[in-house]
């Protein structure tokens, strides 16, 4: 047999492998041949094509890896129980650029599915390649790399401490510095991913100097950029003061509350939220926020948003109330009220109203001000229902009572409790007899209006319990009236009165 012939035969091989690589990898694209090719044994029949003399075949067959690792957790779990990783990364030192990309591709996809299957990529030597590759020329060596890491680093302190320990976020810092818009993205994605975790992490990634390019970038057109960026600095301030403040310090407000109209849903969500981890934390926090006319934007920001991407915004309105009296005037001076009571009434989940509720209670808590504020949105009546309500979660009922109650012991606007008499259940009625106690011994106009519009009728068909607070509230407030009247309107009376009729001889 000829050289030629002897040649053809491994030329024959090799076309027979590339093509069995390549029509892998694109059957692996879709979901309905995946079970298919399991079956077949395909993840033992790749594994030697890792280390193949041909680096486009490594590369496809890395490629085909990654897209079955990514397709659910049963195959990253089978591509790890395959002892594929360490054979992928033994073989990433000497290798191209296009290999590396695609050898990140399945470290990502296997880590994303479980803390287990991360903890596995961090096991078999992956995090020093992988931070390798982000000081590497090409820019999709680096993004695939910077993905890989944020996959590893999102599921817990440790996996994330990993990360950090390998060195990947100085190089991180630097990647967002790249002018390619998605290495940015990315790069600001994994910062966040390790922030989440701790203080620790979030001060590690801060003194890199990470804030000030991330507000840099907030101002970007890019949307998927700004929704990183605005992750990222959320993540940073929810852990302490310190934190908060110096992503204040980097002075990004004004101007990113503008981008609470994004035309993104998931821009507009991760400010609320960069906002809530601002104000949460303390009253200074809390102002410079409204200074900045931050209040004002998060109440626009409710009405033109729904559902889960309102909720940090009712959340802040919470926190900021939360915090003194004059913050929650600042609240209700803003029309925050009538906007809250809005999303009360527009939203179906239990959590969405249960903030709602809390956020009410904050502000109407403070004085008689605040609460006549909250009374006249007519949401007592609101609340009231969520908390009998037998459809509410046990998370709601708590906040509309708790709410409820902070609003009454201070509440003396009598026209928004009286409705609340017919309906009310003891524990709630207490205090809203309270306030009537409270406010008629002193208003003669409240007295008649009580009178007349039945409340004092009402009253006397309380039965209450001898010695009990709410007796004492209601003989406080029968002893605002004459007996006779008192009589009147007990229940019984009006029957006694005919028996009298019926009984009595004229002279």
């Amino acid at each position: 047999m000829s050289q030629k012939h002897v040649l053809q035969v491994f030329e024959q091989y090799q076309k027979e492998r590339m093509s069995f690589v390549q029509t892998v990898a694109e059957l692996a694209t879709r979901p309905q041949n995946i079970e298919t090719l399991q079956n077949a044994g395909v993840l033992s029949l790749l594994r030697p094509l890792l280390l193949d003399a041909v680096p486009s075949i490594q590369q496809t067959a890395a490629l085909a890896l990654g897209r079955l690792a990514n397709y659910n957790k049963d195959l990253a779990e089978a591509v790890v129980k395959g002892e594929i990783l360490p054979q992928l990364v033994y073989s990433l030192a000497e290798n191209n650029r296009f290999y590396k990309k695609s050898a990140s591709f399945v470290l990502r996809a296997v880590a994303k599915h479980s803390p287990e299957l991360a903890q596995a990529v961090v096991d078999c030597g992956a995090l020093e390649a992988l931070v390798t590759f982000l000081e590497e020329f090409d820019l999709g060596v680096k993004e695939a790399a910077a993905w890989a890491l944020g996959n590893i680093a999102r599921h817990n302190g440790s996996l994330a401490q990993a990360v950090v320990d390998a060195g990947a976020v100085p190089l991180l810092v630097l990647c967002m510095q790249e002018p390619e818009i998605a290495l940015k993205r990315i790069s600001a994605s994994t910062l966040s991913d390790i922030s989440r975790h701790s203080p620790e992490l979030a001060q590690t990634v801060v003194d890199t100097g990470a804030i000030a390019h991330l507000a840099q970038m907030s101002l970007y057109p890019d949307a998927k950029l700004k929704r990183q960026v605005f992750s990222a600095l959320g993540q940073i301030s929810k852990h302490s003061v310190d934190l908060a403040e110096l992503v204040v310090e980097a002075e990004i407000f004004p101007a990113v509350l503008a981008c609470l109209k994004d035309p993104d849903e998931c821009v507009r969500k991760n400010i609320g939220t960069l906002i809530r981890e601002i104000t949460k934390h303390t009253p200074e926090l809390s102002q410079m926020i409204v200074n900045s006319g931050g209040v004002a934007a998060v109440i626009d920001f409710l009405g033109q948003s729904r559902g889960n991407v309102r909720l940090p915004g009712i959340m802040v309105l919470g926190y900021v109330a939360a915090h003194s009296e004059n913050l929650a005037m600042a609240v209700i001076v803003s029309k925050g009220v009538p906007q809250l009571t809005i999303c009360l009434s527009e939203e179906t989940e239990d959590h969405i109203k249960a903030a709602t509720a809390w956020a009410l209670g904050q502000i109407g808590r403070h004085t008689p001000e605040h609460a006549r504020a909250v009374a006249m949105s007519n949401v007592l009546p609101k609340l009231l229902s969520l908390y009998l309500g037998t459809k509410s979660s046990e998370d709601l009922q708590v906040k509309a009572k708790k709410a409820l109650k902070s609003v009454l012991q201070k509440c003396t606007y009598l026209p928004a409790l009286e409705p609340l008499l017919y309906e009310a259940p003891s524990n709630v009625l207490k205090h809203i007899i309270c306030q009537f106690s409270k406010v008629l011994p002193h208003d003669s106009k409240a007295r008649r209006l009580f009178v007349t519009s039945g409340g004092l009728k009402k009253v006397q068909e309380i039965k209450a319990e001898p010695g009990s607070a709410l007796l004492e509230y209601i003989n406080a407030i029968n002893a605002c009236y004459p007996e006779e009247i008192v009589r009147y309107y007990s229940p019984g009376y009006s029957e006694a009165l005919l028996e009298r009729i019926e009984n009595y001889q004229p002279a």
